[in-house]
């Protein structure tokens, strides 16, 4: 396809999604921001389901969709959560990427191209102590985008998750330090993540230079991963 694309970036003032935001914009991509903060360009709550159709009927065609709105949820033993707190994790973290993909995908597929990158997390494949809502909710991320990407695997939209580990954004800052320090132990680089590292897989994910991939899951955890 030619001309400029829009992305749609959820989460897209802060964190991943804002570095995502920059990212996309240096390669010429029209980034459209929805978040709850002020300087979105759409706020919304992405667990709201009429505002994120509303917003697809005003924004219009797009043609790469970024999952990156997310909230850690409570941080303690599973017996300890209330249920507003595991509710509110997978409304924001699993309704919020279905209601997005229920509103964006079905043009892309009308126009044959698309791409959608949703944000999982290494808590998704390991379970990460003391945030079982967390881990249960980026899990159910990655089986619906492995779901979502066999069904439109011959529509010309792919469909890709990223799995990091630790990176350095206000998300974590407000992770338990017990927790946060546990995980953090679990990298053998030593080191977390920075934003832009995990924007320039974003990039490639949500480009042609992608193209036989769809229904994967990409790590990005400087050597946390097992499988």
């Amino acid at each position: 396809m030619s001309g400029t694309r829009t992305a749609v970036i959820t989460g897209g003032c802060s964190g991943l999604g804002a570095a995502a935001a920059v990212r996309l914009a240096a390669d010429g991509v029209r980034v459209v921001t929805l978040d709850l903060a002020g300087s979105a360009d759409i706020r919304l709550d992405v667990s709201d389901t009429g505002a994120v159709h509303a917003a697809a009927d005003r924004i219009g065609a797009v043609d790469i969709l970024v999952n990156s709105a997310g909230i850690v949820g409570p941080n303690a033993p599973l017996w300890e959560i209330d249920r507003d707190g595991w509710d509110r994790t997978f409304a924001v973290n699993v309704h919020g990427t279905f209601n997005t993909c229920h509103a964006f995908v079905p043009g892309m597929r009308d126009r044959g191209w698309g791409r959608v990158v949703n944000l999982a997390s290494m808590a998704g494949k390991d379970g990460n102590p003391n945030m079982s809502p967390y881990s249960a909710s980026k899990a159910a991320v990655i089986a619906l985008t492995k779901s979502l990407g066999k069904e439109l695997a011959t529509s010309g939209v792919l469909v890709n998750a990223i799995a990091p580990a630790v990176i350095e954004t206000p998300m974590n800052a407000h992770t338990a330090p017990d927790a946060l320090a546990h995980i953090t132990g679990l990298i053998p680089m030593r080191r977390v993540g920075r934003p832009e590292e995990v924007a320039e897989l974003i990039a490639w994910l949500a480009s042609d230079r992608v193209s036989f991939s769809t229904g994967a899951v990409y790590d990005i955890s400087g050597g946390r991963a097992t499988y």
